[in-house]
């Protein structure tokens, strides 16, 4: 099967039910079956509303890429300018401090791509899109947080160049979890 044509653009302000919705949907397909309803339905409720949507959508440190195919939605990917939260990480202290120590870095909050669309070029669009916005707003470094039960993520993410350099705690809901913080430097 041919890969689909997979247009990436720039977030619009009056998009933010869109991107509260397609995030809702998305993270509770990848992520419900191992927690609970409690806990999904807290976290869901915090992180996607759409005023939360909204504010993130107006942040200028933020960016939002909106993946398209045929003009529908097929994944999106949101970032962050800033460094990695350095005190709740068990290695990414002496590993970034000791590299760069006040390098321009950006976060990969979020990207996500529509469960039909996963194996069919969207996430490594967004990726390669992310990569690009780090270039253009000369970062030295990405980094993101990846569910430590989350092997296929991992994978694409090493497969990126980007390396795990620490850990820290991810709330869902009232549940304590492990996201690995994985890093690469930009060359």
């Amino acid at each position: 099967m041919s890969q689909p044509e997979i247009t990436i653009r720039a977030a619009r302000p009056e998009e933010y039910l869109l991107l509260s919705e397609f995030g809702r949907r998305t993270f509770e397909v990848y992520f419900s079956a191992p927690n609970t309803p409690e806990n999904m339905s807290a976290y869901l409720a915090e992180a996607f509303n759409p005023d939360r949507q909204a504010a993130e959508l107006a942040d200028p440190a933020g960016v939002y890429l909106l993946a398209e195919i045929e003009g529908e939605l097929a994944g999106y990917a949101h970032l962050h300018l800033g460094p990695p939260v350095l005190e709740s990480c068990e290695l990414a202290a002496s590993a970034l401090h000791a590299n760069l120590p006040d390098s321009p870095a950006i976060e990969i909050v979020r990207i996500y791509a529509d469960p039909p669309w996963i194996g069919r070029g969207v996430g490594p669009a967004l990726m390669q899109a992310c990569l690009d916005t780090a270039r253009s707003r000369e970062c030295d470094l990405v980094w993101l947080g990846v569910w430590e039960h989350n092997p296929r993520a991992q994978a694409f993410y090493h497969k990126w160049g980007f390396e795990k350099i620490g850990a820290h705690t991810f709330m869902l809901g009232d549940d304590p979890q492990t996201d690995w913080i994985m890093a690469r430097q930009m060359a």
